[in-house]
């Protein structure tokens, strides 16, 4: 038999406002459904006395707000914070608090660079590509944070090359990978750069590519062999109309959004 979740029922008459998203909040299961997805966005902006007066007053919790208010009086951290929060709440089973819990103490010891790509990474997990690329973009067109490894950002890049990859953006893919192998110098990379190639340019221009490049001729075969492998498990191919097609609306909305 699964576990019983009681909610609350109550749902305030004003709402608690994240200025940072622009979100209004009225129940707890609201508040609790904003931290567990925004966990690399948890600052000021939610840790704070505001948040606890709300609590107290406009959702009738008391007990939790004064919690809450003590933890700020002792300088207690975010995560004692949010967690006090998540577990009051009633709403998650043990295993899901210990699971953010985790992640929490991971974010803690991040630099913000670091806290930003896995926003980044997390939005491409939920297949959210289109923000992440954003994302991936801006810890790019910033200036590089030189006390975290310069490969860091190789591996932004072939995050950013994945999430293209994702939307059979194949050209945009292979220019972030190329940038991320100039970095990392790392195989699979130079792999995923080369299959972007292989899907963007024209047969007569990937060939040349190849030409005189063992390195690059011993990957095509891999590629090749792994892609047929691939086709007879799924049994399906994308026509290239279709893919065209995709490219096109994405490309038209990234230039509406200035990508």
């Amino acid at each position: 038999m699964g576990s019983l979740i009681l909610c609350h029922k109550k749902r305030a008459k004003r709402p608690f406002e994240i200025s940072r998203v622009h979100m209004r909040i009225y129940t707890i299961e609201e508040l609790c459904y904003y931290i567990c997805n925004n966990l690399y966005l948890i600052d000021y902006t939610i840790v704070n006395e505001r948040l606890c007066r709300w609590i107290g007053d406009e959702l009738e919790l008391p007990k939790l707000a004064e919690e809450l208010r003590r933890l700020l009086r002792e300088n207690g951290s975010m995560e004692e914070f949010v967690l006090t929060i998540l577990k009051e709440s009633n709403i998650y089973a043990a295993a899901e608090i210990h699971k953010m819990q985790s992640v929490l103490e991971q974010l803690q010891s991040q630099r913000d660079v670091e806290k930003e790509k896995y926003k980044a990474d997390t939005l491409q997990n939920s297949k959210e590509y289109e923000s992440a690329i954003l994302v991936y973009q801006s810890i790019l067109n910033k200036d590089w944070d030189e006390s975290v490894d310069k490969k860091f950002y190789g591996r932004v890049y072939a995050s950013m090359g994945s999430a293209y990859g994702h939307q059979f953006l194949y050209k945009e893919a292979a220019k972030a990978y190329q940038e991320a192998y100039k970095i990392c110098e790392q195989p699979d990379i130079l792999k995923a750069y080369l299959y972007s190639c292989y899907k963007a340019l024209p047969h007569d221009e990937y060939l040349k590519m190849l030409s005189g490049n063992p390195i690059l001729l011993s990957l095509d075969t891999i590629l090749r062999d792994e892609m047929e492998k691939t086709k007879k498990k799924i049994g399906a191919d994308i026509p290239e109309e279709k893919l065209n097609e995709w490219k096109k609306e994405y490309r038209r909305i990234d230039k509406h959004r200035g990508i």
